[in-house]
Order: structure tokens, then sequence, then C-alpha cells
């Protein structure tokens, strides 16, 4: 009895063993139908070294850029110095329609981590995401050192340094300035002495 039921087995898993597991093949169907479409091709670091800030017709808006080229960022205040205030930063740079990535802004010691989506601006899809002027990583900016921005496909983005991007924040925030101005100090009235009332 016990070598029929061995042999039993031994059929039951030979028989098991000739198909491969329904994993593999729902796996085979799955890339036999999917799209050979994939994401855009990576593009190159842009060279900034003639680079600058600069601001444009609103206040509240900064692009960055070599001068008579297309801009390469952009940085722009919503809703300053109230609750909602927060900061629009835009990367030109190709994004596949539907697209969501993490745009990276490092500087100074910061590490900023920002969402960014596929939007249309005049016709081309670029990344575009906010975040509340709060946000401390927006510090990243500061003139003090350069600064880069990374987005999944558009290269490396070198922000060469300015007091012009802090400043937006700084306003966005609606901090005030660091240093308040002195107030006036009373004069101490001291009363006549003696020898001052003869």
């Amino acid at each position: 009895m016990r070598v029929v039921s061995l042999a039993g087995v031994l059929v039951l898993a030979g028989l098991a063993g000739c198909k491969p597991p329904p994993t593999d093949n729902a796996a085979a169907r799955v890339s036999l139908l999917a799209p050979a479409e994939g994401p855009s091709a990576p593009l190159p670091s842009p060279d900034t070294t003639r680079a600058v800030w600069a601001s444009t017709g609103s206040a509240l808006r900064l692009v960055y850029g070599v001068p008579g080229e297309p801009v390469l960022l952009a940085l722009e205040c919503l809703d300053p110095a109230g609750p909602e205030a927060r900061l629009k930063i835009t990367r030109h740079a190709p994004a596949d329609p539907g697209a969501s990535a993490l745009l990276a802004l490092i500087g100074n010691g910061l590490i900023g981590r920002f969402p960014v989506d596929a939007a249309s601006l005049k016709g081309q899809r670029v990344w575009e995401g906010e975040a509340p002027a709060l946000t401390p990583e927006w510090d990243a900016l500061k003139p003090e050192r350069e600064a880069t921005v990374t987005v999944p496909g558009a290269g490396l983005l070198k922000l060469n340094p300015s007091p012009l991007p802090m400043a937006l924040v700084t306003a966005c925030r609606g901090v005030p300035p660091l240093v308040p101005p002195p107030k006036p100090v009373p004069m101490p009235v001291v009363p006549p002495t003696q020898s001052t009332a003869r």
C-alpha cells in the first residue's frame, strides 16, 4: 500500500512539474501585451556656466537661465505672506504626459524633495509643483553656495548663487526683516543736583 501511494505522489508531482506555475504564464502575457513605448530618453545636464536669476514682469516670479536662451527654471510665489503662501517651481524640461516625479532641490546642507507633475505650458509639457513657502528645504536656495535641481530624465541643473531666490522665498513667507529697525530710546530725565540748582 505504501509503495502504491508513494508512486501516486511521484506521478502527480511529475505532472505538476510539466507546466510552469500560473504566475509565470501571467507575467509572460503581461510583458507581451505591454506597450513598446517607454519614457522619453534622458536629457543631458544643461551648461549653466553663464546662467543667472532674473526678475520678470511679476514681482513674485523669478526665472533662471542663460541670457538670450530658453528659461531653465522658474520660481513663483502664490498667495504671499498668508497661511496659504506657497512656492511654485517649474523645471522647463520635457515631461511625458501624465508623468509624476520628485524634484530634488539640494544646497546649503539641505535636501528638499517636492512632488512635480507634467504640466502644459505654452504648448509644451514641463515639470511643475508647489509646496508651502514655510517648508524649511526652500532654504537650500540661500546665496552662500550653489544649489542643484534634479528631475528624472532632465539632467542635473546647477543653480548659480544669487540673493534673488531667497529674497523671494522670504517675501513669500511674509517674514519680517532679520534686523528690526531700532526703536527710539527716551533720554532719562536726571534730576538736578544741589550744585547745579544754585
